[in-house]
């Protein structure tokens, strides 16, 4: 692996390190999706929502204490700001979470585009340099010819696997990402129908909590 390294020019060395960004990025963000799957209960939210049918809010906030899910975050905030504007707090609570979610994928984005970037250099500059060897050496030494064109292929194959092997994991990120999006719209809308019950069964005086 050296070996190929260090035939593969000096473009190998930003490559290098694209692929050590894109690795580090890739485990810290499934890192991540491991500890938002071991906060997820399916069965707390719906306990939750319960409470919140029957309009007991202190027993929502005791169930939902030091909860680390995500969804039951962004239910909170409807709560806490349930006789304002609790469908604005939640898409705002939401915003923070998607942006929790999608954070450094922007650089996965970036390594996806500047790897095969890099490698089309490195196509250049090794064609350059067979060209160069071949008008000062001619045919008589064809093994300096054909470094460069070692040069030229090996850094287009290592733009690309880099590139390929940073968009699998970004695409599935990425999918993640909507999934919970779409979770936390449908608990939060849940939430607001909840409410709406409650405020009107409120204003025709047949009670629904406090």
């Amino acid at each position: 692996m050296i070996e190929i390294f260090i035939k593969g020019g000096p473009v190998m060395y930003p490559l290098l390190l694209c692929s050590v960004i894109s690795l580090s990025v890739v485990l810290e963000r499934l890192f991540f999706w491991i500890s938002v799957d071991r906060t997820r209960s399916r069965t707390l939210l719906d306990e939750v929502l319960e409470l919140c049918r029957r309009g007991d809010w202190e027993a929502v906030r005791l169930k939902a204490a030091g909860s680390k899910n995500y969804v039951i975050r962004v239910l909170i905030s409807g709560i806490l700001h349930r006789d304002y504007s609790p469908g604005k707090a939640m898409e705002s609570a939401a915003a923070d979470e998607v942006n929790r979610m999608g954070r450094f994928m922007g650089v996965l984005d970036t390594m996806i585009t500047v790897a095969p970037l890099l490698g089309i250099l490195g196509t250049v500059t090794g064609i350059i340099n067979s060209f160069n060897m071949l008008g000062t050496q001619g045919t008589e030494n064809p093994q300096l010819v054909t470094a460069g064109i070692a040069e030229a292929l090996i850094t287009t194959a290592a733009g690309l696997i880099i590139a390929i092997a940073t968009l699998v994991p970004f695409n599935m990120f990425n999918a993640r990402i909507e999934r919970a999006a779409r979770r936390i719209e449908k608990y939060a809308t849940s939430f607001e129908i909840v409410y709406e019950k409650i405020v009107l069964a409120r204003r025709s005086g047949t009670g629904g909590g406090q």
